[in-house]
């Protein structure tokens, strides 16, 4: 929302500066985003032309003697068909930027003669279009002046940025109401004139959608005479970035960023009967004003006549009914639109006008008639003409909402005190009715502000004008201890797991929650999958029961767009039903291509492995290790989820029923079905299924124990049936001395007919740590035949 400073001050009685006038939009909320004091204007002086002679070699050129008020005549070379001795205009020394041509003046030549600056016109000044000839003012001009201040140029333009919940500053004059409300000054804004009419409107209207209208003013004025706006109108309209055309048209404009009431204008001549309000009918068009054609649809809302749709109600007209120089007689129209309407069609059709701006917003509609009374005595003041009475159908008044508010609602929402005389004195100012006395009293809703709907609502409007600046800086209380915990388990494993996979070089991938329902379906939403009441599109049809599907889109758009080898992880929720405990929190990942751990892509050296079931594996670990989970006590096993290779993944388990996680490459036909290519493999580890941490013992432990005495590894090898894991004979070896045996490792594995049919050979280095004392022959001699007999119990047998 853009405005002058001038503008402002017809609205605004006050004797504030610039800068006091921005702190304080601020400060109550309309947040200044810019102010252009319109310094580009401030080298243009007011210069008068001595003498103006024919230029040597161009007959179209003219050299004249400029007098700029330092009694220094300079030479300009000049080619506007109005130069003259005694013409006084604007003039630009060399140095100055001109803005209507984007051009920085230097000293040059013109066919052989220097010229020392330019004449302007109105358009390279962007005052106005015209540049058939340099500016020419009235004789009493203060020559050496600032052309700047002499024009109005100067004056500076405030654009603040408005939130969706404020239709009611729009308008300048809403604007003004606010300042006004905070003690800036005092509102001024001029009472509308209702305009004497003569006779009725000779062109009906009828509302066949209600729903989509629900209320219609409209009025002819006859006998206009339609020309250019005034130049302070142009102006202004100049200044906020809109382009003067006529004065009818001109002036719709001007209400609309004047009062934040948008209107509308036909040529009454080109309107064919009388107007209806409907819905579109299927497949009509309308060639709107931006010379653009529109298909509508029947949940759009249009104003037609006789001869078909005239405008797209409340966003823009149509070209056919539009007013050009040759208008006579005038229909202006104001009317109230279904917000929620007006957004939807504004949507679908791609149009961003200021009406629309306005009437998704809601605009007040206790002056839909008064808008259009405005704008009728302004046609009245520029172009003249004869109005009739106003036809107004529809409009069943405004009904105020009510709300009980308690005064100590603003201490219970702001922490702080504010007076009920304050609170009540600053509602009036801003146009509240309060009524009632004590601690609650009534509060009636003004038409301007419909987004006022409850308590907390009025606290916000009492706090904003109080003045935040006002609210006592409190210091944040202590803990209790020093190293207090602020953060829950939850969250502090969310950001371990998110570093622990950054540090893996994995980048993280915000996805969507939704998923199409075959996708929630493979992967484990199971027959009934968690579907969308209102799904945004038909491909986000549910909700997500895993990560992977988001993760693994994802990968595919990298690929599509030449990057295939890539690392993306995600750590969110996870649905498999509609109540809190069965939402999980997830850590997930993907890699595709060449994207492991050691590096990715082509190298000198040679290209990357691609990547498979281990580096998933060495992922889900990582996270697991992160979350504090005991890494050293996880099994894995086979019979991953199906979407899975049956042969290249995992389970990790903690204990026989604790699922922690799964891993590995993924099924060729998951891949199909997602329409996902390339080699890539994944994980999923369930934060929220890792047992809570142990409370740490009263006694400080040494963080590191260290023996006296030599460590001593032993080989074993095992003959084993090939459906045995290797991880039941990993538990076994482990499991026969926890406190001596530190580590269990394979390093060899073999298969051969020399071993049996469906046997398999797994060699095995143990690590034995003896702490209190060195261990025997006879020690280690029974340590071994413990091993052996544990494995025995898993179908083992020492190789021999």
């Amino acid at each position: 929302m853009k405005f002058t400073l001038s503008w402002l001050k017809d609205h605004l009685e006050t004797d504030a500066t610039l800068d006091e006038i921005v702190e304080r939009l601020t400060s109550i909320g309309l947040e200044v985003e810019a102010v252009d004091d319109k310094a580009q204007f401030k080298p243009f002086t007011i210069a008068k032309v001595l003498t103006a002679e024919k230029h040597p070699d161009a007959d179209k050129l003219q050299v004249l003697s400029v007098d700029a008020g330092d009694g220094k005549p300079v030479q300009v070379v000049c080619g506007a068909p109005n130069a003259r001795a005694g013409l006084i205009g604007a003039f630009a020394a060399p140095g100055t930027y001109v803005p209507g041509i984007d051009v920085t003046l230097s000293v040059g030549k013109i066919r052989g003669v220097e010229s020392h600056g330019m004449m302007c016109s109105e358009r390279e000044l962007q005052m106005s279009d015209e540049h058939s000839g340099i500016i020419d003012l009235p004789a009493d001009a203060p020559v050496g002046s600032p052309f700047a201040s002499y024009a109005g140029l100067d004056d500076p333009v405030i654009e603040i940025g408005l939130t969706p919940n404020r239709p009611d500053c729009t308008g300048v004059s809403g604007i003004a109401r606010d300042l006004a409300a905070s003690g800036l000054g005092t509102a001024k804004t001029p009472s509308v004139a209702v305009a004497s009419g003569e006779g009725e409107c000779p062109v009906g209207v009828t509302i066949e959608a209600p729903d989509l209208c629900p209320g219609f003013a409209l009025r002819m004025v006859k006998g206009v005479k339609n020309g250019p706006s005034p130049k302070w109108m142009q102006q202004r309209l100049l200044a906020i970035g809109l382009r003067p055309i006529n004065a009818l048209v001109d002036i719709t404009n001007y209400v609309t960023f004047d009062r934040g009431r948008p209107l509308h204008v036909f040529d009454a001549a080109k309107v064919a009967g009388n107007l209806v309000v409907r819905r579109a009918h299927d497949g009509e068009t309308v060639l709107a004003l931006d010379g653009r054609e529109y298909a509508l649809t029947p949940e759009m809302c249009v104003i037609a006549d006789d001869n078909g749709v005239e405008s797209i109600a409340g966003i823009m007209g149509g070209e056919h009914s539009g007013c050009d120089e040759n208008t006579t007689d005038v229909l202006i129209e104001s009317a109230l639109w279904n917000p929620n309407n007006i957004a939807r069609t504004g949507r679908d059709l791609g149009i961003i006008t200021d009406a629309r701006y306005r009437f998704e917003r809601g605009v007040d509609p206790e002056f839909m008639a008064g808008g259009m009374e405005h704008a009728t005595q302004l046609v009245l003041d520029l172009c003249g003409g004869k109005p009739s009475t106003p036809h107004i159908v529809g409009y069943a008044g405004h009904e105020p909402k009510i709300v009980e508010f308690p005064f100590s609602e603003v201490r219970r929402l702001v922490g702080i005190t504010v007076s009920a005389e304050e609170s009540s004195d600053i509602l009036k100012r801003l146009g509240f009715g309060v009524s009632g006395s004590g601690e609650t009293v009534s509060v009636s809703v003004p038409s301007w502000r419909p987004d006022i709907d409850g308590k907390a609502d009025l606290v916000e409007e009492v706090m904003r004008i109080h003045g935040e600046n006002n609210i006592d800086p409190q210091p944040l209380s202590g803990h209790g201890a020093v190293n207090g915990r602020i953060l829950t388990t939850l969250q502090i494993r969310t950001r371990a797991a998110k570093r622990a996979l950054a540090v893996r070089g994995m980048m993280e991938s915000v996805s969507w929650s939704f998923i199409p329902a075959e996708h929630a379906e493979l992967f484990g939403g199971g027959s009934a999958p968690l579907k969308l009441a209102n799904p945004i599109a038909a491909d986000m049809s549910d909700m997500r029961p895993s990560l992977l599907p988001g993760l693994l889109a994802a990968a595919q758009r990298n690929a599509d767009r030449g990057v295939g080898d890539v690392a993306l992880f995600e750590v969110a929720a996870t649905y498999q039903g509609d109540t809190p405990e069965t939402q999980r929190r997830v850590a997930g990942g993907i890699r595709r291509g060449t994207a492991a751990l050691a590096g990715s892509g082509r190298h000198w050296a040679g290209n990357g492995d691609p990547v498979g079931v281990f580096d998933a594996k060495a992922d889900a670990l990582a996270v697991l290790e992160a979350c504090g989970a005991p890494v050293a006590n996880l099994q894995i096993e086979p019979a991953a989820p199906g979407w899975y290779h049956p042969g290249r993944s995992g389970v990790i388990k903690l204990g026989p029923k604790v699922v922690l996680g799964h891993f590995g490459e993924f099924h060729p036909k998951a891949l199909e079905t997602l329409d996902v290519s390339g080699v890539l493999c994944g994980f999923e580890v369930f934060v929220d299924a890792i047992p809570e941490p142990k409370r740490k013992a009263t006694r400080t432990k040494p963080v590191l124990e260290v023996s006296p005495y030599q460590m001593v590894r032993r080989d074993f090898a095992f003959v084993v049936d090939k459906a045995v894991p290797a991880a039941a004979l990993l538990r076994a070896v482990g499991g026969a001395d926890k406190k001596l045996i530190t580590a269990v490792n394979i390093f060899d594995k073999f298969e051969g007919s020399s071993l049996g049919e469906g046997k398999k050979s797994i060699a095995l280095e143990v690590s034995i740590q003896p702490t209190e004392r060195t261990l025997t022959d006879e020690d280690l001699d029974a340590l071994s035949a413990k091993i052996v007999d544990n494995v025995g119990k898993v179908g083992g047998v020492l190789r021999g």
